[in-house]
């Protein structure tokens, strides 16, 4: 499984991590989520799908 983000779509809403916080993270300065693990472990495939559904603007997709 991989993360994508498109960034283009991302406002930065914060939902994501809320649901996988060992996944995603939004830093105070930036406008945008970054992927902590782009290749997670199928252990994680449950939070990672909850974050991509969670996300108000569907910038999330989980590919695999």
């Amino acid at each position: 499984m991989r993360i994508e983000v498109d960034l283009d779509l991302c406002q930065a809403h914060g939902d994501c991590v809320v649901a996988a916080p060992e996944l995603f993270d939004l830093g105070e300065e930036d406008d945008y989520v970054t992927v902590l693990v782009a290749e997670p472990g199928e252990e994680l495939r449950v939070k990672a799908e909850r974050a991509a559904s969670d996300c108000p603007v569907t910038a999330i997709t989980i590919v695999g």
